[in-house]
Formats: C-alpha cells, sequence, structure tokens
C-alpha cells in the first residue's frame, strides 16, 4: 500500500501531469457552467410558455364532476352558452401561445404548408359517435390542428371500451365517453374548444346537434337506423359527410378502403346502407370508410339462454344491438384515422385521390373474359351452359377465396381463373385461381384432381372451397 501512494506521489509531482491535470479539471468545470446555465435558460422559457399556454384557458372548474345526462333524447347536455363551439367561435392567442402551437404543429405546417394549416385550424368538425371509431378520429384532428370540435354520444366508458377507445383509462369507466376526451383533450391542446354533447343523436335533434355551419361531419354511428338519419340530413342540407361502416369481426389491414357509397362492394353493412339510402333516394355523394373483408372468422357472442325470450329488454336502447360484435380493439383505430386523414386533406385542400376497390376493376374483368373463354371450349367440348359470373363474382374469387395468388405455387402474377372440377358446374364454388400456365396444363386434365395433385393441394383446395361456403352468405 506504502508503494502504490509513493509512486503515485511520484507521478502527480511530475509537473507536465500537473499542468494536463489542471487543465483537465478547468475544462470540466468550465463545460459544467455552460450546461448549467443553458439548462437553466431552457427551463425558465419551458415554464414560461406553459403557464401562457395554460392561462389562455379557461378551464370548467368542474370537469372532473361529470353529471350524467338522465334524459337521452335531450338535444345537449350543455348548460351554458360558453360551452356551445361553432364556426365561428373565437379562438384567442397571445404571440406566445402561437409560437407555442405551432411548434406543436411544426410537421404539419411542413405537409400542408401556411394556407393549408390556416384553412385547418379555422374549421370547425362535429363528430357523431365517440367509441372505438370516432374517439380515434376526433383525437388525430384535434391532433393535427383543428381547434373547434363537437363530439356527440350518449353512451358511458365500460371496461370493454378499453380495449379501443383513443382516451379513456380505468379512472374513466362511468363517465360519458364524451366527457373523456373532452378531459383528455384539455392536456393536448389546452387552447381547443372541445363542445361535449351528451345526447343520443336522433332525426328529431339533428337541427341543434348539427348546428354552427360545420365544415364536416363525422358519421360514427354504429345504429343502422340513426347512421341513416344523419346521412339524409346532411345530404338534404348539403354538408360535407364521411361515413364509417363495420369495423367489427375484421382483422385485415389491407382490405380497408375509402369510396363512394355507390362504388362499395363486397361488405354487408355498405350494402344494406347504400340500399336504403337508394330508397330515400341518395345513390351516392357519400364517403365511406369500409372492409371488403368478409367477416366469416368469428361470429357474434351468442345470447344467454335467459335473453332469448325476450332478447329487446336487453338492449342499451331501444332498437339498439342486443348481441355482442367481437372486435379488433386496431380495426376501429384504423377506420377512425382514415376518416380522420380524408377530413383533413378536405380541409387543408390537399388533393387526394381514393381507390376504389383498389382499382383493380380491370383485371376482374380480364380474369372474367378470360374465364368466359375457358368455358365457352369447354361448353363446345362437353356440352352445358355458357358461364355465369360477373367481373365482381371474379374479384371475390380472387381476393377473397385465393387472396390473390395462385393455389398450386401462391404466386401473384399472370393469374386465372379456371374450373376445379371438370365435372362439376362452374361456379364460386368450383373456381380455382392459377398461373396462365398452370391453368392451362390444368385444363388439359382428364379425371380428378385427386388423380394429378398432391394430397396436400387438393385438401388446400378443398378447405377454401368450405370457406367460401360461409362466405357466400354475406355477399
Amino acid at each position: 500500500m506504502e508503494s502504490y501512494l509513493e509512486r503515485l506521489s511520484r507521478v502527480f509531482d511530475n509537473t507536465r501531469v500537473q499542468l494536463v491535470t489542471t487543465a483537465v479539471a478547468a475544462s470540466a468545470v468550465t463545460a459544467g457552467v455552460i450546461w448549467g446555465s443553458q439548462r437553466a435558460r431552457r427551463a425558465t422559457r419551458a415554464r414560461k410558455l406553459k403557464r401562457d399556454a395554460v392561462d389562455m384557458v379557461d378551464f370548467d372548474s368542474d370537469v372532473e364532476s361529470v353529471s350524467i345526462a338522465t334524459d337521452l333524447d335531450s338535444t345537449s347536455s350543455t348548460d351554458s352558452n360558453k360551452d356551445v363551439v361553432t364556426r365561428h367561435t373565437q379562438i384567442s392567442l397571445t404571440p406566445n401561445e402561437e409560437a407555442l402551437i405551432r411548434e406543436q404543429l411544426a410537421r404539419h405546417y411542413a405537409f400542408f404548408g401556411e394556407k393549408g394549416m390556416a384553412q385547418v385550424r379555422d374549421s370547425f368538425v362535429v363528430i357523431v359517435g365517440a367509441g372505438g371509431v370516432g374517439s380515434w378520429a376526433a383525437l388525430m384532428l384535434l391532433r393535427s390542428g383543428v381547434q373547434r370540435i363537437r363530439i356527440i354520444d350518449f353512451d358511458q366508458v365500460t371496461l370493454s371500451s378499453l380495449n379501443r377507445h383513443s382516451a379513456a383509462t380505468r379512472a374513466n369507466v362511468g363517465i360519458p365517453k364524451v366527457s373523456a376526451l373532452k378531459m383528455n383533450f384539455a392536456e393536448i391542446a389546452p387552447h381547443a374548444r372541445v363542445d361535449a354533447r351528451i345526447s343520443l343523436f336522433s332525426a328529431e335533434n339533428a337541427p341543434d346537434l348539427l348546428s354552427g355551419n360545420p365544415d364536416y361531419i363525422l358519421d360514427c354511428i354504429d345504429n343502422m337506423d340513426t347512421k341513416l338519419d344523419l346521412l339524409a340530413y346532411c345530404k338534404r342540407n348539403d354538408i360535407q359527410v364521411i361515413s364509417a361502416m363495420g369495423a367489427g369481426m375484421k382483422s385485415d389491414p389491407s382490405r380497408v378502403q375509402i369510396a363512394d357509397i355507390g362504388d362499395t362492394f363486397e361488405d354487408p353493412m355498405s350494402r344494406a346502407v347504400r340500399r336504403r339510402l337508394k330508397a330515400l333516394g341518395i345513390q351516392s355523394g357519400i364517403k365511406v370508410v369500409y372492409s371488403i373483408e368478409k367477416p366469416g372468422k368469428v361470429q357474434l357472442l351468442s345470447l344467454a339462454d335467459s335473453q332469448k325470450e325476450s332478447p329487446g329488454d336487453f338492449s342499451v336502447l331501444p332498437d339498439f344491438r342486443v348481441r355482442i360484435v367481437p372486435v379488433l380493439g386496431t380495426m376501429p383505430a384504423m377506420f377512425g384515422i382514415a376518416m380522420g386523414t380524408h377530413v383533413l386533406t378536405e380541409l387543408a385542400s390537399f388533393p387526394t385521390e381514393p381507390l376504389a376497390t383498389k382499382g383493380r376493376h380491370a383485371l376482374y374483368a380480364r380474369m372474367q373474359r378470360d374465364l368466359g373463354n375457358r368455358e365457352q371450349q369447354r361448353a363446345l367440348a362437353d356440352g352445358g351452359a355458357q358461364l355465369q359470373m360477373n367481373p365482381d363474382d371474379c374479384g371475390y374469387v380472387l381476393e377473397e377465396i385465393w387472396r390473390g395468388k395462385s393455389a398450386l405455387s401462391s404466386a401473384t402474377d399472370r393469374l386465372a381463373l379456371t374450373r376445379w372440377r371438370r365435372d362439376r358446374p362452374m361456379a364460386t364454388s368450383n373456381c380455382v385461381c392459377m398461373t396462365k400456365d398452370e391453368a392451362d396444363k390444368h385444363d388439359k386434365l382428364t379425371g380428378t384432381p385427386e388423380d394429378h395433385y398432391s394430397p396436400e393441394t387438393v385438401a388446400f383446395v378443398e378447405k377454401r372451397f368450405e370457406e367460401e361456403k360461409q362466405l357466400s352468405s354475406m355477399r
């Protein structure tokens, strides 16, 4: 130990070592002083900006204490005019507050530019329905710069809401969904004006709930009759609207589409809405977010034996569904974010052109012509009826049954449809997807598929045809 200390003493007795040590220590002290000074200035500036941001909002003192509306048919839960938001509601900001908000929205200013963001921030948007779809649409519109928002919903947060709601927490269980959103939004954009209406939308209260000259309305309602009332009101009053179709029982993100209601296909809810709107004289002009995925993998949860006798007694409200729809929480979020994105681009005059059904109609038409030629040759050789499948049927077979791939090689190029079993009539349940070369060879085979393909291939094809029996009932 003594020898170690002696060596250490001799080292520090060296003049060069002393100079180097002094220089390093001085540099460290200087850097520390500079860093500490900069950190203190940043902290002081941040505290000032935060104080300015908080001071600019007149928070409700009782925002944490929310009373549940007892009359769900009332037009609004708003107690005073100061909570009502319209297109002309003033947003007053100090220079410091404006600087803070512009920094918060810097990426969107870079995307839309000054003019586009001015239009977004000057807009007024109404979201009807604050569940899995509506809460995400509202959240992203707020985060993107929309400063005047009205959210309408009668329902309360439940534990089962937490798998898909954008803002609700366990602490929010039991309070209205719109109130949970308003409290969350105050943390994100305290300058924004949020009009939270605890109300059930209906045709009778539509003039009040949709008042204020909104730039856009987002229909996130999951009740068919109420949805139709909202869409019909918007069309009659020339209000821009986008509607969400069913996100429940869906799981494939790649099937989500935005299209005019008149261009939708392969979606049961879109078809039902389209038909009922047509009966009201509305055939097009309403954008919808929907999925072409067939919800055949999961089923509605069955009613308990005690509910089957009088199922209507167990619904939340008259005419609302009783059975529970299985929901993968990410899918409503995707629908809501897709709606929010479309509305933002419209508000900012940023041109987008949604591809209805992925722009594959030309492919379906070509495959239908090719299949018709194959069937015509077979009819000449064997007799029988001509092809009865249209391009949409071919698209259904290609996308839904065969996932856009050859049943034999999983190839995705130069695809064709052909009859699987020669001794059975052509139908969606006997139509297989192959490459053109594979289909040409297949058409020349005699006997049954079992004579030429492996048991695994035959079993795979037959399994897909079993799936088709379920899917066809939903077309």
